[in-house]
């Protein structure tokens, strides 16, 4: 395994209260896209902030409900919106990993989010075990996309992460070497100059390592008994 890099020590501004982060979910229509009324986001998110350890939590919606292809294009950077790379046409495809066990209801809380900047230059091969004995558990492609349309700030050149919670399994029972990302991308090759600074998902090799990708993670998820 690859030498642990010193912590960054870029402090990322809060999340937003998590009655905050439901308006935002309704203001993307992302609750209609999921098939839930704005009472039922709003009252689940009251719930989560009257819980204890609600706050600084993450509100999502179950991929099942709202994939990462209806996500994407909700991001925005320079008022230039998310896409997804034109060679992942199955990025919906991407499932959570067998060690990871979504809460059974359509929204749901991360808690203990980190983009993973002091593991930039590992591959996913190497993260996951490292997250796995540290007691973390890696974001799917969908929760690190609502983690950007929460707090934007995530996405910074040099500071992107991957969310290798989501892989692909073949019909063989294997995995994909396929890893999704969340980065920025440059305006080149199939992207187009017209996507330069736009939210890309993306993909990496799972034993490849890049100096400017973190590994998203959290501390756990909570569903509806919160």
């Amino acid at each position: 395994m690859t030498e642990i890099k010193p912590v960054d020590t870029t402090v990322l501004p809060g999340l937003p209260a998590l009655s905050a982060q439901a308006e935002r979910l309704i203001e993307l229509g992302v609750h209609e896209r999921a098939g839930l009324s704005t009472a039922e986001v709003r009252s689940f998110a009251a719930a989560g902030e009257a819980a204890a350890g609600g706050e600084g939590a993450l509100l999502a919606v179950h991929p099942d409900r709202v994939p990462a292809s209806a996500l994407a294009p909700l991001l925005r950077r320079d008022d230039k919106p998310g896409f997804v790379v034109t060679d992942m046409s199955d990025v919906d495809l991407f499932t959570p990993l067998d060690t990871i066990a979504l809460p059974d209801s359509s929204l749901y809380l991360l808690t203990g989010i980190d983009r993973g900047d002091h593991m930039a230059d590992w591959s996913p091969d190497e993260a996951l075990p490292a997250l796995t004995a540290d007691a973390r558990t890696p974001l799917l492609l969908t929760e690190g996309i609502h983690w950007v349309l929460q707090q934007p700030a995530a996405l910074e050149r040099n500071h992107c992460f991957m969310t290798i919670g989501s892989r692909l399994r073949k019909a063989n029972g294997t995995l994909d070497a396929r890893t999704p990302a969340i980065w920025i991308s440059n305006g080149t090759g199939r992207d187009g100059r017209e996507r330069r600074n736009a939210p890309k998902v993306g993909w990496c090799w799972a034993g490849n390592r890049h100096t400017w990708l973190g590994f998203a993670s959290a501390t756990g998820r909570r569903g509806q008994d919160l």
